[in-house]
């Protein structure tokens, strides 16, 4: 970190009647915003015979504001080399001018001994100071990372996998005032105050009823919370009874039960599980966020550790979410759920996404589903035949991801104005040595 400071200081007055002198101060700060992505590559002897300068490309990961991605050439970058050496690059994938940052990269040691082979920017004294990226697609790495004969016969390759580790520093500065005062504002607490307002039953005026089970509530909170209830409870439609509100058919349509005999068409998992467990499960749900403003833990809602079962009751929680207009709640289902994605749920989670217009889990969805080693796993599961019945529109936007699945944007943007990459030195010449850890 760099620090440099200005002062602007207030000649004296010459009279001793004049008013006092003042001076002010700030403070630039320039630091790095420091990031690392491990890239694995499994079958490694598969990968040999692709041809020079052909690439494999990790996935894009964010530093500092930018996307970044890993560059692994197995039979060299360059036609010079004759294919005896891998070629290894980190290229900045997203918009950008001018970024400045320190680099790392490693190929980590397999054995256990913690001898890795690094090249690196950070704890070196560089003369003229960080690397520069110029524009989208440029890189920085090595055309001759490693021998590829020695590299066969070491620890750094086992069972046909490589490791590599890529760190970033992206160079950030900004600019401090004089600060006046300094105080710790606690966090918001109101979320507490609700909640224990909920569990303490006072002054409930409406309640819930699920299948005979009864949960009491605040008309105003359930208003201020949601606009659904603010017209149900307050509207010029408001219903007849206002004193209870009667849950039906809360979960979402991939979730439709067949008469009263617990299974769920198009979701098999599911027929172990009753509608009514299903809907009582919403409903606390749904209170608890409407008073906490969080989710409750998902694990303990189902009854169970296992992935699917939370899986399952984060997509009924969006369907509630969403039928009563909590959007803040939505999103956070719509996160548990993008986090949860798996070959036995993800087609009835895609479905799920589609009909509640939540973009970026469809997103998600239709990237795990177009993966080669996905797919076809993927389409003999009972959701798919749901997804291809309800959503036929979304198998066409699958199509196109599988269609484009090897390209990757850093090189389909076109950006290829001139050949930044250079073997261990940056544009002014400088050379960072590797050295071994």
């Amino acid at each position: 970190m760099g620090t440099i400071s200005f002062h602007k200081e207030v000649s004296k007055p010459s009279t001793s009647s004049s008013t006092a002198s003042s001076s002010t101060s700030s403070t630039s700060r320039t630091e790095t915003v420091n990031g690392s992505h491990e890239f694995k590559i499994n079958g490694y002897s598969l990968a040999k015979g692709m041809g020079v300068g052909k690439y494999i490309a990790s996935d894009t990961f964010t530093v500092g504001g930018y996307e970044w991605a890993i560059y692994f050439y197995p039979d060299g970058k360059s036609a010079e080399d004759n294919a005896s050496y891998i070629s290894l690059f980190i290229a900045l994938a997203s918009e950008g001018t001018d970024v400045r940052a320190l680099f790392e990269l490693t190929l980590l040691d397999q054995s256990g001994k913690d001898r890795h082979k690094v090249h690196s920017h950070f704890g070196r004294m560089l003369e003229s100071g960080p690397y520069t990226l110029k524009y989208r697609g440029s890189m920085w790495g090595y055309k001759r990372f490693f021998k590829r004969t020695l590299l066969e016969t070491s620890d750094y390759l086992k069972d046909d996998c490589l490791s590599f580790r890529c760190c970033v520093g992206v160079v950030k500065s900004h600019t401090e005032g004089p600060k006046i005062y300094s105080i710790s504002v606690p966090p918001s607490d109101l979320g507490q105050h609700f909640g224990r307002l909920l569990e303490s039953g006072k002054g409930t005026d409406v309640k819930f009823e699920v299948d005979g089970e009864i949960f009491a509530a605040h008309k105003l909170v359930l208003a201020v919370r949601s606009p659904v209830f603010r017209a149900q409870l307050f509207g010029p439609l408001k219903d007849q009874n206002t004193q209870c509100i009667t849950v039906e058919d809360m979960e979402a349509p991939v979730f439709k039960e067949g008469k009263n005999t617990g299974e769920y068409i198009g979701n098999p998992l599911l027929r172990c599980c009753s509608c009514t467990l299903f809907f009582l499960t919403s409903v606390k749900a749904l209170l608890h966020f409407i008073y906490w403003d969080t989710l409750p833990d998902l694990e303990e809602l189902a009854g169970s550790t296992s992935k699917w079962a939370s899986t399952l009751v984060a997509q009924h929680l969006l369907a509630a979410a969403d039928r009563y207009a909590l959007e803040r709640m939505r999103i956070l289902c719509e996160a548990k759920l993008c986090e949860g994605v798996a070959i036995n749920t993800v087609a009835t989670t895609l479905a799920l996404a589609e009909q509640h217009n939540c973009l970026h889990l469809k997103a998600v969805c239709l990237k795990f589903v177009a993966l080669p080693e996905n797919l076809k796993a993927v389409m003999q599961t009972d959701g798919f035949e749901y997804l291809k019945e309800s959503c036929p529109g979304v198998l066409i936007e699958l199509l196109q991801y599988v269609a484009r699945i090897g390209e990757h944007s850093v090189i389909a943007c076109g950006y290829r104005r001139k050949e930044a990459p250079v073997d261990g030195s940056d544009a002014n010449g400088r050379r960072v040595k590797p050295r071994l850890q």
